[in-house]
């Protein structure tokens, strides 16, 4: 019975110690644990309402694609018939006709169907068809077109009321806004695809007169002429093109903004015509060099170089040296940045121009003038643009005529080049004034080279 004892005894205390080193040595919160490691977690924040949500686009969807159409453009050209055929058919000589078609995307603007697309989607056609999103086709009347801007108007009738989208003020939306592109890529109908705003006023055309949004919603071959719409479904752009290797989407398009589509589109119902009015001024944007080679305070803005003699800006006292730093309030850095407000405008409107004269600001009210009746100077050149009559009596479809010389260098040379026609500045063609005056732009008083045709149809080549 000893030995029992001793022995339960012994078993009691070996477990009393066990459980005593454990608690010890093992477990969280004990006296000799040496552990300083600290595992943290990131704390929880209770964001009630303010959780982020995707954007929803059902209701501006909804509400473009039933005002935006599939246009097919159908042309006609000869072609020399197949010498095979003719072999086998006995078919004689001479030349075949055969049909194109084309086809693209417009945007109905108004319930009595006013169509805008693009002018590439239908030049050339002899017929024009329109299609609806319910699938019932018409036949479409040009009403006229801006081939500089790349914006036509079409007409369909129909005694129905006409889903249509409303324009929306293009200037308003900024970089990193949501927007959806509507049209017909590949000929599916109807489809929709989202971005945001990457950019605003890019210019990628040659003449330095349009002045584009960029988005990266997919926009591939056939959403040409679609429609741009914000997150409400209102029209802030019509699609125009993409930029790809491939001819397919790569990441970003372009859009003619919405303001500026809708004057032409004013204009071409009201008038037939486009409307275009000219501030009258000439020159280039400042920058950093530009500004201490001529004593500025300031590094932005579009220097004046020159004045357009009966002009607006004359009649309201522009000078030389004047630094255009805003318009109706909107800023001014490019020759773009101006040009892109005025395109929006018609002659006789009043402007706001805010400059700085001997750096000093000031605002002054310019009427602009008709395009037609002012001629631009140009690095010392009086131009105007060529006559059709005169483009086919020299067989040329571009150039700039040369009207009079204010270069005191060249005064000399008055005589012999007073109705030459400028071709040519430094290997660029020349189509019309608003391109010479795009080149003079970007010259910042670098040397130039002129290719001229003289009245007396001789080529020369003037270094200035």
């Amino acid at each position: 019975m000893k030995n029992i004892g001793t022995i339960l005894a012994t078993s009691l205390l070996s477990g009393v110690v066990t459980l005593g080193a454990y608690k010890l040595f093992f477990e969280p919160n004990n006296y000799l644990n040496t552990n300083n490691e600290i595992t943290t977690s990131a704390p929880l924040r209770n964001v009630g309402n303010n959780v982020f949500e995707a954007p929803n686009f059902k209701m501006a969807a909804e509400k473009t694609i039933h005002a935006v159409v599939h246009v097919k453009n159908v042309s006609f050209r000869n072609a020399p018939r197949n010498p095979i055929m003719e072999y086998f058919y006995g078919y004689q000589g001479g030349s075949q006709t055969y049909a194109q078609v084309g086809t693209g995307s417009g945007v109905i603007i108004s319930e009595d169907g006013y169509i805008v697309t693009n002018n590439h989607v239908i030049q050339g056609a002899n017929d024009l068809e329109i299609t609806l999103n319910d699938n019932r086709t018409f036949k479409a009347k040009l009403i006229g077109t801006d081939s500089k801007m790349d914006i036509a108007l079409l007409k369909i009738n129909t005694t129905e009321k006409l889903p249509y989208t409303a324009f929306a003020d293009s200037d308003a939306i900024n970089v990193g806004d949501w927007v959806l592109a509507v049209g017909n890529p590949y000929n599916l109908t109807s489809t929709v695809t989202a971005g945001i705003v990457s950019a605003k006023a890019r210019n990628l055309s040659e003449n330095g007169i349009q002045s584009f949004i960029q988005t990266d919603a997919a926009v591939n071959p056939g959403n040409s002429g679609g429609a741009l719409v914000n997150s409400n479904g209102d029209l802030i752009g019509i699609n125009t093109m993409i930029t790809s290797a491939t001819g397919s989407y790569v990441g970003y398009s372009f859009a003619i903004p919405s303001n500026m589509a809708r004057k032409i589109v004013n204009d071409l119902m009201e008038y037939g015509k486009v409307q275009q009015g000219i501030l009258g001024v000439q020159g280039y944007e400042v920058n950093s060099q530009i500004a201490t080679e001529k004593n500025l305070n300031t590094a932005k803005g579009f220097f004046v170089e020159s004045v357009t003699k009966n002009s607006g800006a004359e009649a309201a006292g522009l000078k030389k040296g004047d630094i255009i730093y805003a318009i109706d309030g909107k800023n001014i850095n490019t020759f773009l940045d101006l040009n892109s407000i005025i395109a929006t405008k018609r002659p006789n409107d009043l402007v706001k121009v805010a400059l700085k004269r001997n750096n000093q600001n000031k605002e002054i009210l310019v009427k602009l003038s008709k395009k037609e009746i002012a001629q631009l100077q140009f690095n010392g050149f009086e131009i105007e643009n060529l006559s059709p009559t005169e483009q086919k009596k020299l067989g040329i479809n571009y150039g700039v005529k040369i009207n009079g010389i204010t270069n005191e260098r060249f005064k000399m040379y008055e005589n012999e080049l007073k109705n030459a026609v400028i071709l040519a500045v430094n290997g660029n063609k020349i189509n019309n004034t608003e391109q010479a005056n795009e080149i003079l732009s970007k010259t910042n008083n670098q040397q130039l080279r002129f290719d001229i045709i003289t009245p007396r149809g001789e080529r020369l080549r003037l270094i200035l």
